[in-house]
């Protein structure tokens, strides 16, 4: 008898680099919060390519995922892994971010001195390529050490890739970014449930389209993606859910910058409302709009009943010159309170993204601008940014054309830290405000009034107690952007950034109690004194009503409210909207007369 022929094996590993602390550790959680739809979209290609066997009959590819947010990676174990494959495979670090891209390098080094391939490709590789006319120092380093760049999308290109890395005739770059492919019948994205349960709540993530068509200055997206938006469908939608809903998983982030401007945001939510209702499928969603998406006739309403929980909207200022000045003319300050209420109306919790440093801000406007939103604005949520020429945006490009200074250190690129200078700040008074913001949002009245606002508006306050302590949390207790946080911190000794020197155990044993110590203890005592609140709030009979919750009319913008009045941007805008509020009622008399 004949014995079969032994398949040969291709290593394909997939890994989403972290980002290191101010101590120079990765940051790295037992749960995680955020999902990367990166990873998830690449994962899903490479799992086609597997089952069409891409690389031949013969040759079996393995395919492994990693987050390295809630997942220790060994470089010396991948070594050994390789070696003992005669090093035949491919290591992808996936959507690699600007400040993760230092962190990308010190995980390939190693690798390439073993001699295994290496790909790096995200927004940092993409938007430099895309902006630049030149490589920069930390892109020809890369090439340099023989790591393959990918810009652009990976779709319909993987097997190329793979083919190349199989035969060894990878090229140093491959520049996509002009040839945007069209996303419908396309591999879906898709994470093993093993991994998306090391999420806090086990979301999947998928995005419905990508690009978006607004401009603004410091958006990487329209400059990697595109300003021509690309869709999936209804069916390719259905098919994620169904893939996910198969392993348990009924918790998804949709990753479209702004699924509000998707064409096909209506067949795709009620195709999900179809799935609920008729195929009694358990949903919930997480998506990104913009500040007008309550002008879309039925989009809220469908949203909610497609199992839309929370909505994050991108307000960013609540200063019209500031807006204008970042090209960001669809935010209407006169629209905010109209939005935000229609939301909670649909029992759906907003959270806000709102950048610190625009040219015209002071530590002094931003705490008055913090007070306005608190008493004005009826948002849940808010999380702050500081202002960053984020490579890959206009801002970056025009200020590395202009040769101003910018951080040299990439690992600061993460809107906590201050990479450029401001005309009216320190970067301590920059840094300094940042952290004082979320302490003057967050103050303990106004986290009574957050509660007292769910509850006034049908929406259970565990939900809101739940945000609070995730955003406020984090940043309160970790010192950690809620984008990059998590469930109860890891530190590895032996995983710090190269310019630091690796502590000896018994210091960073001493080091990680004192932080255990100083975070975890005041953590519960704050969660309990949450939870308290809420159950206080929940007992009181009585009704509430705040200004922020009085509904929005059309004659508000001269009623006195701060938002219209505390910058003369803010009353231009008024007026504007005043003078086109009372346009129509003009014309109907013209006409009846």
């Amino acid at each position: 008898m004949f014995r079969a022929k032994q398949r040969e094996r291709f290593l394909l590993e997939l890994i989403k680099p972290s980002h290191y602390d101010d101590d120079g550790y990765v940051i790295q959680w037992w749960r995680g919060f955020i999902p990367s739809n990166s990873l998830s979209s690449v994962y899903g290609l490479a799992l086609d390519a597997r089952d069409r066997r891409v690389l031949g009959e013969q040759v079996e590819i393995l395919v492994a995922v990693r987050d390295e947010t809630t997942t220790v990676i060994s470089t010396k174990q991948l070594i050994r892994k390789f070696g003992r494959n005669s090093n035949r495979g491919l290591v992808c670090l996936v959507g690699v971010q600007t400040n993760q891209y230092p962190r990308a390098l010190d995980l390939a080094r190693p690798l390439r001195q073993a001699g295994i391939k290496v790909a790096i490709g995200g927004f940092h590789v993409s938007g430099l390529m895309a902006m630049l006319p030149e490589l920069t120092p930390e892109l020809r380093e890369a090439v340099d050490l023989g790591i393959t760049l990918f810009a652009g999308e990976a779709e319909g290109r993987l097997d190329d890739i793979l083919c190349a890395a199989d035969q060894g005739r990878l090229k140093p770059i491959y520049n996509f970014i002009a040839d945007q492919p069209h996303l419908e019948d396309r591999p879906l994205p898709y994470l093993p449930a093993r991994h998306v349960r090391r999420y806090a709540e086990a979301i999947g993530s998928f995005d419905a389209g990508r690009g978006c068509p607004f401009s603004c200055s410091f958006c990487t997206i329209i400059n990697v993606q595109g300003r021509k938006s690309r869709y999936r469908t209804a069916d390719d939608v259905e098919r994620v859910i169904r893939q996910h809903a198969a392993q348990g998983i009924r918790s998804f982030f949709i990753t479209d910058d702004n699924f509000a401007r998707n064409r096909n945001w209506e067949p795709i939510l009620d195709r999900i409302i179809e799935l609920k209702g008729n195929h009694k499928f358990k949903i919930t969603i997480v998506m990104q709009v913009d500040t007008l998406c309550h002008k879309i006739p039925g989009f809220i309403e469908k949203a909610a009943r497609a199992g839309c929980k929370k909505v994050f909207i991108g307000l960013e200022n609540i200063n019209p010159e500031s807006l204008k000045g970042a090209s960001k003319g669809q935010n209407q300050i006169t629209e905010y309170r109209k939005m935000l209420q229609a939301w909670r109306k649909a029992g759906v919790l907003s959270y806000a993204g709102y950048i610190l440093g625009f040219p015209n801000d002071t530590p002094e406007s931003i705490e008055r601008d913090i007070r306005i939103i608190q008493n004005e604005l009826p948002v849940d949520i808010v999380e702050f940014f500081i202002l960053s020429p984020a490579p890959g945006s206009k801002d970056h490009q025009q200020m590395y054309l202009r040769g101003e200074w910018m951080a040299p250190d990439l690992n600061l690129y993460d809107t906590e830290h201050p990479a450029m200078l401001h005309p009216r700040m320190t970067q301590e008074d920059w840094k300094s405000i940042y952290e004082r913001a979320w302490h003057l949002y967050y103050s303990p009245s106004h986290i009574e009034t957050l509660i007292r606002r769910a509850k006034a508006s049908g929406i259970r306050t565990t939900r809101i107690v739940s945000m609070i302590t995730s955003y406020y949390g984090l940043q309160a207790f970790e010192h950690i952007h809620p984008l990059q946080g998590g469930i109860f911190r890891r530190k590895n000794r032996r995983q710090r950034r190269a310019t630091f020197t690796r502590e000896n155990p018994l210091a960073f044993f001493i080091r990680r109690v004192r932080d255990l110590v100083g975070t975890y203890p005041a953590a519960l005592r704050f969660i309990w004194k949450l939870g308290w609140l809420r159950r206080r709030i929940d007992r009181d009979p009585r009704a509430y009503t705040d200004l922020a919750l009085t509904p929005a009319v059309s004659d508000e913008y001269g009623a006195g409210l701060e938002l219209f009045n505390a910058t003369e941007s803010a009353r231009h805008a008024a007026d504007r909207a005043m003078a086109h509020a009372a346009a129509p009622s003009r014309n109907l008399t013209a006409v009846t007369r």
